[in-house]
């Protein structure tokens, strides 16, 4: 062991470090994403062809081998999107992660809640999305990026009426506003109400896919509605709003 250390160069130790950093990098932007996901589906099926070697499984070793033949076109189709986002987050993202004030997941809670009520008083129609364990890029991509603390004055300045970026949603990632004007995939759940809008429509499609949480403020009525799962829940106060994303979002 000694005689191995001894015959290392400075060179390997500095293409050690900087291959680690490119993983750690690229775990950083896979972390909490559906590409995520896909990677530990992927590792699984790596397993199951290793044990089928292993167990003499000839006919599931066949499928798997075929399939693992032709991997790399298989990674390139399904994390395309992601690859295109790395990319650009290369040229985009500090070389370190840059220190920045974090607010309490309270503190979020509560200017949420406080902006949701005040946007129901005024029957100012909003919808936000609060990113949970699956991530949310793919949502922002098209939308208008912030990067900005969370805030009532924010939020409630985004969706008034006259604000050029008061269409589509509000994604909280990490702690912060991240994007606004983002578009979501509307619920294609046949047996919906015919009155639901866009909004709870497009709260209900995103949570379907993802595990977010949204809150949609119904314009016409002025009131607030709270999705999870695909499931609505109408007509909340700001109390049982609050108590709610207290149970639900970690942040």
């Amino acid at each position: 062991m000694t005689e191995v250390l001894g015959q290392l160069r400075w060179q390997d130790g500095l293409d050690i470090s900087i291959i680690w950093y490119l993983i750690y990098r690229l775990l950083q932007m896979l972390r909490g994403s559906r590409a995520m996901q896909m990677m530990i589906g992927l590792t699984v099926i790596l397993m199951a062809y290793v044990l089928s070697r292993v167990l003499g499984l000839f006919t599931l070793n066949w499928i798997l081998d075929n399939f693992l033949a032709s991997i790399i076109l298989v990674i390139i189709v399904i994390f395309q999107s992601d690859i295109r986002r790395a990319l650009t987050q290369v040229g985009t993202a500090p070389l370190f992660g840059a220190e920045r004030m974090v607010q309490r997941r309270e503190d979020i809670i509560e200017e949420v809640t406080e902006a949701i009520r005040n946007l129901a008083s005024r029957r100012v129609g909003a919808l936000i999305v609060l990113e949970r364990e699956v991530g949310l890029n793919e949502y922002i991509e098209i939308g208008t990026r912030l990067d900005a603390r969370v805030s009532r004055e924010l939020i409630e300045s985004v969706f008034l009426p006259g604000s050029p970026i008061h269409d589509g949603a509000l994604v909280i990632q990490k702690r912060r506003v991240t994007a606004v004007r983002c578009l979501l995939p509307l619920s294609a759940t046949p047996n919906l109400r015919t009155t639901l809008g866009t909004r709870h429509r497009a709260a209900i499609g995103v949570t379907e896919e993802t595990d977010a949480v949204a809150i949609v403020v119904s314009e016409q009525e002025g009131t607030i509605a709270l999705v999870v799962g695909g499931n609505l829940t109408e007509r909340l106060d700001a109390s049982r709003l609050r108590n709610a994303l207290e149970g639900l979002v970690k942040l």
